[in-house]
This record gives C-alpha cells, sequence and structure tokens, in this order.
C-alpha cells in the first residue's frame, strides 16, 4: 500500500474507533500523523495490509510504525512521549493512549503517541523492533521539542523504560542525521511497567513476546529494566496497584531500588486495588489520585 494511503486510512480508522468510543480529541488539539522511518524500517519483514483494532480498540498489524502528535491550542513548551501497553502482542490505544493524550493535551502538553512494531509480527530484527522505534521515536521528538518525556504502560512502560535507560544503545544501524542525536528522555513515568524478566517474574506476555520460555538468565536480565539504571537515568515516576494480577506489584518496588541505588529521582505511588490496567484511573479506586500526582511531577520538572 501506498504510505499515503496507508496514513489516510490510519487517521480514519483511529479517528472513528475513537468516535465510537466517546474518546474523540479535544476539539483545542491537532492532530499529525508521523512515521518513523524514510522507507523500510530496520531489517525488514513485517506483516502486510492495513493496521487492525479490535473490538476494544487495540492496534496490532503494525505493518508502518508512527507518531501521532496532538498538540495543544496553547503548548506549555513540553512533549510527551506515550506508549500504551498490550504485552507487545497489541497495543492498547483505546483504553490507555488516547485518554493520556487527551489528558495532556487539555493540559499545554503536546502528546506523541507511538504506534510501535510488535515482535510476533515476522520482523526480521525480532525482539529488537519496539526499541528501536522507540529510540527512532525519541529522535524525531527531540529535533522538534525542547522538552521531552515519556509516560508508558504496562508492556510499554517496560519498552520507554528500556528507552529512557539505555540511550546510549545501538539497537539499528544508523539511517540518516537524525540517527546521530542522543534517543534520551529528561524525564520517564511508568504506569504498572513490566521492569523485570528476570526470575521468578517470567509469567508475562511481555517475557514470552520478548526473550521466549526457556530463555536463559542472561536473556532476562539483558530485557530487565532495572539493571540498566545508572546515576545518568532520568527522573521517574512510578504508579501500581498491589492488586495488580498482570505486572507483579514488584516491579515498581525493583525499579524504585534500583533508582535509589544509583541516586535517581524516584516517586512512587502504589494504591491497594485497582488491578491491572486502570490507566488514568479507575473509578471506585484510589488509582484515580495518580493523574494530579503526576501533574505536579511533570510541572516540576519543566
Amino acid at each position: 500500500m501506498h504510505r499515503r494511503h496507508f496514513l489516510t486510512a490510519m487517521a480514519a480508522t483511529l479517528i472513528s474507533l475513537r468516535c465510537r468510543l466517546g474518546r474523540a480529541s479535544p476539539a483545542s488539539s491537532q492532530q499529525v500523523s508521523i512515521p518513523l522511518w524514510q522507507g523500510s524500517a530496520p531489517g525488514g519483514g513485517g506483516p502486510s495490509g492495513s493496521p487492525l483494532v479490535s473490538a476494544r480498540g487495540a492496534l496490532s498489524n503494525v505493518a508502518t510504525p508512527l507518531l501521532t502528535m496532538l498538540a495543544p491550542e496553547q503548548p506549555n513548551g513540553h512533549a510527551v512521549l506515550i506508549a500504551a501497553g498490550g504485552g507487545y502482542q497489541r497495543i492498547e490505544m483505546a483504553s490507555e493512549a488516547w485518554p493520556a493524550a487527551e489528558w495532556l493535551t487539555a493540559r499545554g502538553y503536546t502528546a506523541y503517541v507511538l504506534s510501535y512494531r510488535l515482535p510476533g509480527e515476522g520482523w526480521a530484527d525480532g525482539n529488537l523492533v519496539s526499541l528501536q522505534d522507540a529510540q527512532r521515536a525519541l529522535r524525531l521528538i527531540r529535533a522538534r521539542e525542547k522538552h521531552v518525556s515519556v509516560l508508558g504502560f504496562s508492556a510499554g512502560g517496560h519498552l520507554l523504560g528500556m528507552a529512557m535507560t539505555r540511550s546510549d544503545f545501538q539497537s539499528y544501524p544508523p539511517r540518516d542525521a537524525l540517527d546521530r542525536m542522543p534517543a534520551d528522555a529528561d524525564r520517564g513515568a511508568l504506569i504498572y511497567p513490566v521492569i523485570t524478566l528476570e526470575d521468578p517474574y517470567t509469567h508475562t506476555s511481555t517475557h514470552r513476546q520478548l526473550v521466549g520460555p526457556h530463555a536463559s538468565a542472561a536473556a532476562n536480565a539483558a530485557w530487565s529494566v532495572q539493571n540498566f539504571v545508572t546515576p545518568h537515568t532520568p527522573p521517574v515516576f512510578l504508579v501500581q496497584a498491589e492488586d495488580d494480577s498482570v505486572s507483579n506489584p514488584d516491579n515498581t518496588l525493583i525499579m524504585s531500588a534500583a533508582c535509589r541505588k544509583q541516586q535517581v529521582a524516584v516517586e512512587i505511588y502504589r494504591y491497594v486495588s485497582g488491578g491491572h490496567g486502570f490507566a488514568m484511573g479507575r473509578a471506585g479506586t484510589a488509582t484515580m489520585e495518580w493523574p494530579a500526582h503526576y501533574q505536579h511531577w511533570l510541572h516540576a520538572g519543566a
């Protein structure tokens, strides 16, 4: 499919989906689609055809990774890269990415929603493809914006956790001048994230998709975010519910401990209930409180 036709179809699909779910973007926001790569993505391979959107608004069959920028009417000079979760099998756009983007743009932040490649969709570079897209996205945003932070949910938290702690890792051969720019963030918020793939935390879809059920201890360690925290890691904001049945609640404790060991500024909010996938807050639980803490944290870093 021609790139322009693909992007038009993609935008129409997402806008239609959001309208059906009552989550159309605020009238004050402007949307722009930005392809991550000129030509084919690194390594080649991958699916063909149009992206698939499930009944609940989850994206898969991502043949052309891209950023969707939502710009507020009065930008405050701070951009946020958003990656939704889905266990690296799908991307929960309707339940996580779009609500977060709308919340941010309503407060003056420019939101960039990442549609990243999924490692199980036949890409030649396998488990590197999502990280390649996240690093490229950070470089693209850095070229456009002065202040850049990241916001990741679940597996998206794992992805952006890896990106912000491994900004010097070359996940793909440089393609152009943009790839000489740093792929770093000023700060990072990880919401009910998968942090570690090491034993005994090997039950997740993130683990299965990235390293497989019989991975070595070395492979598990190589994809565990906490192992790459250094004194140069940007400030971290963590949120999780203690009854999370998907991402073990120890994940945020592990990341918090790694940050404190390296003297990295970290804020952590843990709630008795809320489960997994509460996005910007689950009604009837204290998880509704976290966006207010997040807004204060973002403002403090401006």
